[in-house]
């Protein structure tokens, strides 16, 4: 057990930090909901103060500090998307949703990858697409030459930055005893070694926004370290019945949300 004493407020509730990766929480609710509109102008601070309410072990727990990490859509590439992004943004911090948003950035690039389809069945690791009749590739000759890759050009995006942030205001919290118990709103495998030393010196709730397996590297037991350490799943209900105002203040939910 930890030295550190995590065990109350005035009211003798944790005072909760909550860190969310805000991609994984978004790609989470897109493979529950799909594109389907009413769940994606979502209110952070109602879900999480749902489900840490839920919590038996942490009774009158209370939200001090909401921190969402993201990266700003490139407005060139997809400018509606980045419109639609900067709105919920701003609404978040509008309504105090988030008390601060930490941003990463995208990095955009070509790459060149050989042409590939999905297996034969479900989980099945992907088939190469060589050459042979009705296509085939030629040499200089003219002689057929079978079973060459074909490769293509693809545009690459890339978000980073986003874990760094969630690790690093996780820990920075953690050891100023700034907060007595934290909530990380991601699946992402690597806050595997954050998440462990935050778990060290407070309780963790771990919140897997995809409602399916928790990622291995962020499984572990309720008793490790500080102890009360809980893991809860999200389902499709915790996006539709956490929404924000719309308009909220002067900002209204995109078309199609």
């Amino acid at each position: 057990m930890s030295n550190q004493a995590h065990s109350s407020t005035g009211t003798g509730g944790y005072k909760v930090g909550v860190y969310i990766d805000g991609y994984n929480l978004y790609y989470g609710g897109r493979r529950q909901l799909g594109k389907s509109p009413g769940w994606r102008w979502l209110d952070i601070r109602a879900l999480t103060q749902s489900v840490v309410g839920a919590q038996r072990g942490w009774p009158g727990a209370m939200l001090s500090r909401i921190v969402y990490c993201t990266a700003r859509i490139d407005g060139a590439l997809n400018p509606t998307g980045h419109q639609e992004q900067d709105v919920y943004l701003k609404a978040l911090l509008a309504s105090g949703s988030v008390d601060r948003i930490e941003y990463g950035k995208y990095v955009t690039g070509i790459r060149n990858r050989p042409l590939a389809v999905k297996g034969p069945k479900q989980g099945d690791t992907p088939v190469l697409v060589t050459s042979n009749w009705p296509v085939m590739v030629q040499s200089t000759l003219g002689n057929p030459v079978k079973d060459a890759l074909f490769m293509v050009s693809t545009l690459h995006q890339e978000e980073k930055g986003t874990d760094v942030n969630v690790a690093s205001h996780l820990l920075i919290d953690v050891l100023t005893n700034a907060i007595d118990a934290a909530v990380v709103i991601s699946n992402d495998s690597d806050l595997k070694l954050p998440v462990q030393l935050a778990r060290q010196r407070v309780p963790v709730g771990l919140v897997n926004p995809a409602g399916g397996y928790f990622a291995g590297d962020l499984t572990g037991h309720m008793s490790d370290g500080a102890g009360n350490h809980w893991w809860r799943k999200l389902g499709p209900s915790d996006f539709l019945s956490n929404q924000l105002a719309d308009p909220t203040g002067s900002y209204t939910k995109p078309a199609q949300w």
